[in-house]
């Protein structure tokens, strides 16, 4: 079937043009008109640099992979989703025979296809075809722009899983770009007291600050160790710490702000390989959790932000037309300061 969508071509070329793309609907599939879909920091990398590690770009490629959208088929064997029902699209579709699924911990099956993750096409285009049971329906308070939110959402919920956290915790995240702030509205979620959230950047600092519950540092003017002492005191420090930054240089704070015994939970992913102080971590017996995108985590985010419990409308900073993608990429790819969430709408 061809279809008009915004490809990237090549590294630094986009078009909205028409391309061949699968039309063909299973037994456990639906079929989905897209709404909403939010502008994600691996597709504008994908854009920029044409690769993200081993993913390489080698041939014309639909982008996106943040979702929202309305039920218009679906597959003969599909029972809880109905026609006209507005949903969201979880990316990642997982081998349900591997030993990951089985595992559940889908998120690291080797065979997974992800939306807009070479060689599979994303999902800025006006249909798509996706399993059922990757498709999640929104309740009515919720809209297509907060149904778009889940999948970084869930990234943050994926991590306050990981960090295994007790209410009453205080929490630090490094980093307040929009995957930090998705980590630090979760933990707050996830019964956190207080999250200190640091960044260099203040007009990002500004948009964590606005939520009760978030003490924001800016670290260019103030130690994190130092505010986390006032915090904790003295020789301890925070119960968890999530570094979602990807910046080499957090790696001393997040070891030294981290309580004996605490957690540290790694999000953000540096472009290259780290120093990180083995010893210092063994000191404290800290316990390091990884996370890489999400499992079984969809609903509950869901759930979180349709009884008022979690707020993202804040973040999203400006919507395009499909029309417009090009230019809302391009905005994108220059990180102006005050942006956390740039969304497109096809619903035209």
């Amino acid at each position: 079937m061809k279809a008009k969508a915004l490809v990237l071509e090549k590294k630094r070329e986009l078009s909205l043009r028409e391309i061949d793309l699968p039309d063909h609907l299973g037994p456990d599939d639906v079929r989905v008109h897209i709404h909403t879909v939010g502008i994600c920091g691996s597709d504008v990398h994908y854009y920029t640099h044409g690769q993200i590690g081993p993913f390489v770009v080698r041939e014309p490629m639909v982008l996106g992979h943040e979702a929202s959208g309305v039920v218009t088929e679906v597959g003969r064997n599909v029972s809880h989703l109905h026609v006209g029902e507005r949903v969201c699209m979880e990316p990642g579709i997982p081998d349900p025979n591997s030993r990951a699924a089985k595992l559940g911990v889908y998120n690291v099956d080797p065979s997974v296809r992800f939306w807009a993750t070479p060689p599979v096409h994303g999902c800025l285009t006006p249909e798509v075809i996706h399993p059922a049971a990757f498709t999640f329906a929104l309740p009515e308070s919720v809209s297509f722009a907060e149904g778009a939110m889940i999948e970084p959402f869930a990234i943050g919920m994926q991590a306050v899983v990981k960090a295994r956290m007790q209410p009453g915790d205080v929490c630090v995240v490094t980093g307040a770009g929009p995957i930090g702030l998705m980590v630090a509205l979760a933990a707050l979620a996830g019964g956190a007291s207080e999250v200190l959230v640091s960044d260099l950047v203040e007009e990002k600092l500004a948009i964590a600050g606005r939520y009760a519950g978030i003490t924001p540092i800016n670290v260019s003017h103030e130690s994190l160790r130092e505010a986390v002492d006032k915090r904790c005191g003295q020789d301890w420090g925070a119960d968890v710490v999530f570094e979602a930054s990807g910046s080499p240089k957090v790696y001393d704070d997040i070891l030294s702000c981290a309580r004996p015994a605490g957690a540290i939970v790694l999000v953000g992913m540096p472009v290259e390989p780290v120093t990180f102080d083995i010893v210092s971590a063994q000191a404290k017996e800290l316990r390091i959790e990884t996370v890489f995108r999400y499992a079984n985590v969809y609903d509950r985010a869901i759930d979180l932000i349709a009884a008022g419990k979690v707020d993202l409308k804040p973040l999203i900073s400006e919507t395009f037309d499909f029309d417009q993608s090009i230019a809302a990429f391009e905005r994108a790819a220059s990180a102006r300061p005050h942006d956390v969430k740039l969304q497109i709408t096809l619903d035209a």
